[in-house]
């Protein structure tokens, strides 16, 4: 059983720059595809980017291409989001997850293990 848990949200000018991390614990995650997602308030959860087993390749949503960039390090069971650019748009509660069952992405149909999340609010 695999857990994971997000840290390095919080609160930054438009702008500014945050680095998510999501440690995972219980078993290694080096096989998995993993992934960060979001949710704002009142909206569904989408997808941001996700990166295959050995990080040879991302995904990305077309609103933060360019401006955010995953990576993983698989010593450490960690996989990493840094946001630069921020937007007011960008806030929302991110969560992090990861597929045992692919190596290359993962999708919120196709996690099957999801962090607690954690906020990021950008202000105007």
């Amino acid at each position: 059983q695999v857990q994971v848990v997000e840290s390095g949200g919080g609160l930054v000018q438009a702008g500014g720059s945050l680095r998510l991390s999501c440690a995972a614990s219980g078993r290694t995650v080096s096989s998995h595809a993993m992934g960060w997602f979001r949710q704002a308030p009142g909206k569904e959860r989408e997808f941001v980017a996700c990166i295959s087993w050995n990080g040879g390749s991302a995904a990305y949503a077309d609103s933060v291409k360019g401006r955010f960039t995953i990576s993983r390090d698989n010593a450490k069971n960690t996989v990493y989001l840094q946001m630069n650019s921020l937007k007011p748009e960008d806030t929302a509660v991110y969560y992090c997850a990861g597929s045992a069952h692919s190596t290359v992405v993962v999708t919120t149909s196709t996690a099957n293990y999801w962090g607690q999340g954690t906020q990021v609010t950008v202000s105007s």
